[in-house]
C-alpha cells in the first residue's frame, strides 16, 4: 500500500507585498510632508495679500502713531533718569528685586507717603518719582566666564549635558554680581540720598548680617591663627640660624657663614622651607584681608550718576527701547494689525459655522 503526501502550506514571504506596503508607507510620508509646505506656502501667499488689501490701513495707523509721538515728545513734561552701579558681595538679588518691585507697587498705588517713609524722603520728592528699574551690568565675556566656572564645578558626564544656550537661558537676572539701578523722575533732582537708603535698607537686612557676622569671625579666627603661626615661625628661623652660626664657629673656629642646609640630613635645618611656608602664609594673610574688606559690606555702591540726571524718554515695546517718536508709531501699527487680524479670524469662523 502505498502512501501519499499532502503538500504543505507555503511559508516564504511574499516580497513584492512587503516592498510594495514599504512604498505605500513612505509615499504617505512624502506626501504628508508635502501638505506641510503646501500650507506653509498658503499661508504665507495668504498673509502676503493680507498686507497688501490693508497696506493703507496699516500706514495711516503709522502715521497717527508718528504725529501722535511727536506731538507727545513737544509737550509732555521730560523724563530725567538717575542711575546707580552696585555690587553684591552676598547673594542678596532677589531682596534687591523684589525691593524694587515694592517701590514701583507703592508708586502704583500713589502712596507716596509710605514711599517716602521707605526711602527717608519726603513726599514731595517721592511725588516726583515716575518708576525704579534695575538691571544686571554683564557683557558676553562675563557670561562665558560664569558658564566656564559653573561647568569646572560639575563632573564630567553632567557637564556633556550642558548647553551654553541653555545656561544663559535659565540663568536669573539677579543672581549677577554687578546690578544697575535706576530712577526716573519729572525734576531733575538729586536722588543721592535715595539710593543712599535703597542700599542702606538692604545692608541692614538681619538675615545677611547674621551671615556677614559668621564670615567675618571665621576670617578674623583664621587671620589670628596664620599670625600665631608667623610669630613661631620667625622664632623657629633665629632659633635654626642661632644653631647653625654655633655649629659653624666650632667647626672653623673663624667666620661665620649662614647656610640654608646642611651637608648632610642631621645638619639641614629646614630654614629655607620655613621661609618658603612663611611665603605662603602671608600669602593666605593677604587673601583674608582681602576678604575682609570685600564683606565689610553687604552691597557696595561702585558708582553713581545721581547728581543729575539726564533726559531719558525711552519706552520699552516688545523687549526693544524706542523713543517716543518712533515708539507710537510701532505701537499704533501692531495694534491696527492684530485688530485686523482679529477681524479677519471671525470672519473665517463665521465662514465654517455650522447652519442651525
Amino acid at each position: 500500500m502505498s502512501t501519499t503526501s499532502n503538500p504543505q502550506p507555503s511559508e516564504e514571504v511574499d516580497l513584492g507585498q512587503l516592498f510594495k506596503m514599504i512604498g505605500n508607507g513612505f509615499r504617505r510620508l512624502f506626501q504628508f510632508i508635502g501638505s506641510i509646505f503646501k500650507q506653509l506656502f498658503l499661508a504665507f501667499v495668504w498673509f502676503v495679500f493680507f498686507l497688501k488689501k490693508r497696506t493703507i490701513i496699516l500706514l495711516i495707523a503709522a502715521a497717527v502713531g508718528l504725529a501722535l509721538g511727536l506731538v507727545l515728545n513737544k509737550t509732555s513734561p521730560p523724563i530725567y533718569k538717575s542711575s546707580i552701579s552696585v555690587k553684591q558681595n552676598y547673594p542678596t538679588g532677589e531682596n534687591l528685586y523684589g525691593s524694587i518691585e515694592y517701590y514701583n507697587g507703592l508708586l502704583k498705588d500713589r502712596d507716596y507717603e509710605v514711599l517716602g517713609r521707605v526711602l527717608g524722603i519726603g513726599e514731595d520728592v517721592s511725588n516726583e518719582i515716575v518708576g525704579f528699574s534695575i538691571e544686571p551690568i554683564i557683557t558676553d565675556n562675563d557670561r562665558v566666564v560664569m558658564f566656564d566656572q559653573y561647568i569646572t564645578e560639575l563632573d564630567s558626564l553632567a557637564a556633556s549635558k550642558v548647553e551654553y544656550e541653555a545656561f544663559i537661558d535659565n540663568i536669573e537676572d539677579y543672581k549677577h554680581r554687578n546690578q544697575q539701578i535706576s530712577i526716573k523722575s519729572t525734576t531733575r533732582a538729586n536722588f543721592k540720598a535715595v539710593f543712599t537708603n535703597i542700599v542702606d535698607n538692604i545692608n541692614s537686612n538681619s538675615f545677611f548680617k547674621n551671615e556677614q557676622a559668621k564670615d567675618i569671625f571665621e576670617l578674623e579666627e583664621s587671620k589670628a591663627a596664620i599670625e600665631q603661626a608667623l610669630v613661631q615661625s620667625d622664632s623657629l628661623q633665629r632659633t635654626y640660624k642661632r644653631v647653625l652660626e654655633q655649629q659653624t664657629d666650632a667647626k672653623s673656629g673663624a667666620e661665620i657663614g649662614i647656610t640654608f642646609e646642611g651637608d648632610n640630613d642631621i645638619d639641614k635645618t629646614r630654614e629655607y622651607d620655613l621661609y618658603l611656608n612663611d611665603i605662603r602664609l602671608r600669602k593666605e594673610l593677604v587673601d583674608i584681608n582681602r576678604r575682609l574688606n570685600d564683606i565689610e559690606n553687604i552691597v557696595d555702591a561702585i558708582s553713581s550718576k545721581q547728581e543729575s540726571g539726564f533726559v531719558d524718554n525711552t519706552k520699552e515695546l516688545l523687549g526693544m527701547k524706542l523713543s517716543s517718536r518712533t515708539y507710537y508709531p510701532y505701537l499704533f501699527f501692531l495694534l491696527a494689525f492684530v485688530a485686523l487680524l482679529g477681524m479677519e479670524f471671525f470672519k473665517f469662523i463665521d465662514k465654517y459655522k455650522p447652519e442651525q
